[in-house]
């Protein structure tokens, strides 16, 4: 079958490859893929996280072709969307029916493809911190795909949300989406925060932590930036705050927080924030384009 593949030496590191089928074991169902989502960070640490000739992806959204063997997850023909830890850029790919979703009648293919990796990350992370009804919840790299979906989730659930961006065009949106403060930075932002999700790292993520009031968080999602942070614990110790700084990963299994996830999508009441759509023959200028940030949120491709 056809696929993408990781190779350091073609563009984008990735190149069309015909590769085997995939195994298929008892409690993973076969999809028949239409639409894969690409995340910034499985682009950009590919070379740490990939061999040449593996096929990457987390995220696909399709039909299922071949229903798991022991009877749990949807029967063939259902619409579905889920998450596995690569082989997803495939025309066929296996995925544990515990991290899979059935697809609501009016959700798409391309939306769907943009939740499991982002929108749980947001979901999770957001919950991570605890009540924020009426709290201030700061969010770094809001621009992004996890961003975006986080000041939505946050807004939808009572916090007064600080949507930190690199550039005022960055920002574009955020205030439609739910966020009570679009700021450039965090030089401007000088009252405390209950939380922090932050998907950039280096010196805004102890900028960030700085903020953070007594009995609240920072969940370090992303390391967009690429940059070491350094924090200087005894300053934070004169501020007498207790405050948690945690790195965050996605726990798994994901179907229910996929699920509601859809639910609210279906209902019209969460945007997948598509900035780029565009078929996988295409890959090399899409993934650039996302790696550049230049896109707004999630960038999804057709497989056709």
């Amino acid at each position: 079958m056809r696929a993408l593949v990781y190779d350091p030496l073609a563009a984008a590191n990735l190149r069309f490859d015909e590769v085997a089928e995939p195994s298929v074991t008892e409690s993973e169902a076969l999809i028949g893929v239409h639409a894969i989502a690409l995340n910034f960070g499985e682009l950009h640490f590919i070379d740490h996280a990939r061999k040449p000739g593996d096929v990457p992806g987390w995220d696909s959204a399709g039909v299922v072709v071949q229903a798991a063997a022991d009877g749990s997850g949807p029967p063939v023909g259902a619409r579905v969307v889920g998450f596995n830890g690569g082989a997803g850029w495939a025309e066929r790919r296996a995925i544990a029916t515990e991290n899979l979703a059935e697809l609501p009648e009016f959700v798409e293919f391309e939306e769907a493809a943009a939740l499991p990796v982002a929108g749980v990350t947001a979901l999770q992370a957001l919950r991570a911190l605890g009540p924020v009804v009426g709290r201030r919840v700061l969010i770094t790299g809001a621009s992004g795909g996890v961003g975006r979906f986080a000041v939505q989730l946050a807004a939808r659930a009572g916090a007064h949300v600080i949507a930190a961006v690199g550039s005022p065009q960055r920002g574009e949106g955020l205030e439609d989406l739910g966020a009570a403060e679009v700021v450039v930075g965090l030089d401007d932002v000088t009252e405390p925060v209950f939380g922090v999700l932050d998907n950039v790292g280096g010196p805004l993520l102890a900028q960030a932590f700085r903020l953070v009031d007594d009995g609240g968080s920072l969940q370090s999602i992303g390391m967009a930036s690429n940059e070491p942070t350094t924090i200087n614990f005894e300053e934070e110790r004169r501020l007498g705050r207790h405050k948690r700084l945690e790195p965050f990963n996605i726990s798994t299994p994901i179907q229910t927080d996929l699920r509601y996830l859809l639910t609210v999508l279906a209902d019209g009441e969460l945007d997948p924030q598509i900035g780029l759509r565009d078929s996988w023959e295409n890959i090399s200028a899409a993934a650039q384009a996302l790696l550049a940030r230049k896109v707004a949120g999630k960038a999804v491709l057709r497989v056709v």
